[in-house]
């Protein structure tokens, strides 16, 4: 039988694919990788991932109109809804995750969230209460969090009872998700201590470090799959914008030295994340880069859907509708009238929540996007994120 340059030259082709496809998941992983199962979820970081572990600690409360638009009432989240870590446990398959520091009602089968509200990675100097000051589960306690839920769980498991089935399993330590977005509060702690750029900078590699001893204390108790946030664009951030209202502004509006700090601290983070991979070999490292995903929320909202980026939707007073001394849900006396600080008209068209946090739909708009694996590295997605770089 005769065959065509053509039909030839296509055969070759298809047959090289197929062989890229089963022999290099670094040329074409999408071909070449499962999905991970992924049975559990254990979280690390601050209030971009805190579901209710700070106002379950009663050091902040939240009221109404926080939660309204998905939990219709205070869920312990910091937006009127979801937040990234809701939507990436659904997209598991698994029920939101509770706050390890929540006595009511907590299920940890699939896993547990140590996030809360106004964490840092350092030791903070100053926390609360009072209010203005720094949560006390920083990282380290994060992890002995972390390490006490790892053996009384199984305890827990072991004696039986109503209790046993809400706990993990043992197995699912290993092949768990960990999940970590934190960082942002230790640059906000230099900024806010009258600290210079250059200071900020300087104070940098060391929280980096702190990061890095917990990385691998968390490795050693079994972690293998970790998912790495860098932080965002925190020039953009209206609290930001708002309390230095002299600094250099870029064309859409936001502090650009303050920018340059977050994306020294990435610099670094992920250097650190190419550090580790070389440490701890037999786990699998991803950088995901939401820094970029958050900056085209506010360099192009329209084009997403969104209006006003540096406004709050929940707030009261001046050019951005923010101001320290009347957050979101308060009362406050204006003109001898009380006042309740509410939320906008349309939080779904809106980026930012309430100053500091982002609103529901611009969590979903992120987590969408990160979850492909397009903002990642390595460039996996998010349901593949156990397999490790082979660069």
């Amino acid at each position: 039988m005769e065959y065509s340059c053509n039909v030839i030259i296509s055969l070759f082709c298809f047959y090289m694919l197929i062989l890229l496809a089963t022999s290099s998941s670094a040329v074409i992983p999408a071909l070449a990788l499962k999905d991970c199962e992924f049975p559990a979820i254990f979280n690390f970081g601050d209030s971009n991932s805190d579901t209710g572990g700070l106002s379950a600690a009663s050091l902040l409360p939240l009221t109404t109109p926080f939660g309204e638009s998905y939990f219709r009432m205070p869920s312990g989240r910091f937006s009127d809804g979801r937040l990234i870590i809701d939507f990436l446990a659904k997209s598991l398959g698994h029920p939101y995750l509770s706050a390890y520091l929540d006595s009511v009602g907590t299920n940890f089968s699939h896993g547990a969230n140590f996030a809360t509200a106004a964490s840092t990675i350092r030791l903070p100097d100053k926390v609360m209460p009072p209010v203005g000051g720094y949560s006390p589960f920083y990282l380290d306690i994060q992890y002995m969090q972390f390490l006490q839920l790892k053996s009384r769980s199984q305890l827990i498991r072991q004696r039986g009872g109503i209790f046993a089935s809400l706990m993990p399993k043992e197995k699912y330590f290993s092949k768990a998700l960990y999940t970590f977005d934190i960082g942002q509060n230790d640059l906000n702690k230099e900024i806010f201590g009258d600290m210079n750029i250059e200071e900020v900078n300087a104070a940098i590699p060391d929280i980096i470090t702190g990061f890095l001893t917990n990385i691998k204390k968390i490795y050693d108790l079994g972690a293998r799959s970790l998912w790495i946030h860098n932080t965002g664009p925190i020039g953009y951030l209206t609290y930001i914008v708002a309390n230095f209202p002299s600094a250099e502004k870029d064309d859409v509006g936001c502090l650009k030295a303050y920018n340059e700090v977050a994306q020294y601290f990435n610099q670094e983070l992920k250097q650190a994340v190419v550090q580790l991979r070389k440490d701890l070999p037999l786990a699998a490292f991803t950088y995901v880069i939401v820094y970029s995903v958050k900056y085209s929320l506010y360099k192009e909202p329209e084009k997403y859907g969104f209006e006003l980026p540096l406004v709050a939707c929940c707030g009261y007073g001046g050019k951005y509708n923010y101001n320290s001394s009347a957050g979101c849900g308060t009362t406050i006396t204006v003109n001898g009238s009380q006042i309740f600080v509410g939320s906008c008209k349309n939080p779904s068209t809106r980026v930012n929540w309430d100053g500091a946090h982002y609103t529901e739909a611009a969590a979903k708009f992120i987590f969408d996007k990160v979850s492909t694996g397009a903002y990642s590295d390595p460039p996996l997605p998010l349901k593949q994120a156990c397999h490790r770089s082979l660069i």
